[in-house]
């Protein structure tokens, strides 16, 4: 029996779409194992989104070739969609596919097993005008699912590789989403995270839909008890909106709130399609109908043409705002984006000084943030055991804050009342109420 390993790099959207390719391996009569493990086949789900990724993707296939010097090595994702002729040059690389196709990756496969031929299968994904679907029947876990919506990107930020490996906006059908929440919710998951590259845009391609519908109906599945959201832009949060999803008692009170700079010089540089001041408001409209909501999202640093003072301006603007957490990323000019020709390419020094600066005014906020809720009845969703920490289980609240939980029994997958004792780091320790 043939054995097939998965590495995947990036984003939720990856691993979801690494699970789906799994799923079609198991089909057809293989055996999923661990990456470092000997295998047959070593599938590298890649990301592009920083020269990181692409460094990672060649040091996992020389990885792989030395467990397996005979192993197919495919390559699939973003890295493979934007670059791959550099990809199909490493000298280990069987198959190169992009970002669509990767129903026909078993096929692939097997054709390079019996012809010992290498394959290149990409095609322009800017020609691309459909979702491709790719199920996920087993779902392996019992806590939060994955559910991706949407693929593709139409915003063309200055600094993001994006639209250019996943094409433009293709919104998946609402029946086959409802379709697979209902298998997870059969499953016993109790959390359902709607994924895609840029979920805000759902249903604009389908044009009698939107991601608030998506929501309403999910909420009415009976043993799903959660819903979340990836990644959203501010311009999606309208009053109407958060309206109706106050209305759902399962929608969770946790945005993560693309920002990226709190200078409005830089975000007009970065073609980002608002200003501080609208962020702000934006900002504003969610607490007046969710006091308790947690905001997180992600801030660039060291963007050409960044002065010291535009960075104390997101500096200062972060604090204002009051995040959970900051996820701070040193700008890493990408080839084929617009950011990558402007002249004023910031110093590596500087950019890690920023970068150590902000993950400091992060840890204080979340700090700040979680004292808030110390001495409180909180309900959590139980995950996963802690490592090193005999028979305790962490979780997270709706909110989004991670809390952790002495308990005599596997609570994974059960929602909990905790009370909340004390802060550790970024998460809180608490009692189960019912072990009081």
């Amino acid at each position: 029996m043939c054995k097939v390993a998965f590495h995947t790099l990036g984003c939720k959207v990856n691993q979801y779409e690494t699970e789906a390719m799994g799923e079609i391996f198991e089909k057809r009569g293989y055996t999923i194992v661990n990456d470092q493990d000997y295998a047959d086949i070593y599938i590298i789900n890649t990301c592009t989104v920083t020269n990181m990724g692409d460094r990672k993707s060649r040091q996992f296939i020389r990885k792989a070739k030395r467990i397996n010097k005979d192993a197919v090595i495919g390559v699939v994702g973003c890295y493979s969609q934007i670059a791959p002729d550099e990809v199909a040059s490493i000298g280990d690389v069987d198959i190169v596919l992009g970002t669509q196709n990767r129903k026909d990756i078993v096929d692939l496969c097997e054709k390079v097993m019996e012809n010992s031929q290498k394959i290149k299968s990409v095609g322009n994904i800017m020609d691309v005008s459909e979702f491709e679907t790719l199920n996920i029947e087993n779902v392996k876990g019992k806590t939060r699912a994955f559910v991706k919506i949407q693929d593709g990107c139409s915003q063309y930020c200055t600094y993001c590789i994006i639209p250019f490996t996943r094409g433009p906006i293709r919104s998946r059908n609402k029946d086959d989403i409802i379709l697979e929440v209902n298998r997870l919710a059969d499953a016993g998951f109790k959390e359902i995270v709607l994924t895609g590259i840029h979920i805000a845009s759902y249903g604009k391609d389908l044009g009698n839909i939107r991601l608030i519908d998506i929501i309403e109906e999910i909420n009415q599945i009976p043993s799903i008890e959660r819903i979340r959201l990836s990644s959203v832009e501010p311009n999606m949060i309208t009053e109407d909106f958060i309206k109706r999803v106050k209305e759902l008692p399962k929608f969770c009170n946790h945005f993560h709130l693309s920002l990226q700079s709190g200078s409005d010089f830089v975000l007009k540089r970065m073609n980002r399609k608002y200003t501080s001041k609208e962020y702000l408001d934006k900002v504003n409209l969610i607490k007046r109908y969710m006091p308790n909501v947690g905001l997180t999202t992600d801030i660039i640093v060291g963007f050409p043409g960044e002065t010291d003072e535009q960075f104390e301006e997101t500096c200062k603007f972060v604090k204002k705002i009051g995040f959970l957490k900051v996820h701070v990323f040193k700008y890493s000019p990408r080839e084929g984006t617009a950011a990558s020709k402007f002249k004023e390419q910031i110093n590596g020094r500087i950019k890690r000084d920023r970068s150590k600066k902000l993950i400091e005014i992060s840890e204080e906020m979340t700090k700040k943030y979680l004292k808030g809720f110390l001495n409180k009845r909180m309900d959590v969703l139980f995950e996963s055991d802690v490592k090193d920490h005999v028979e305790t289980m962490e979780g997270y609240t709706t909110n989004y804050i991670k809390v952790m939980a002495p308990c005599k029994s596997d609570i994974e997958g059960e929602i909990l009342t905790v009370l909340t004792e004390h802060i550790k780091e970024e998460e809180i320790i608490g009692k189960i109420i019912e072990d009081i």
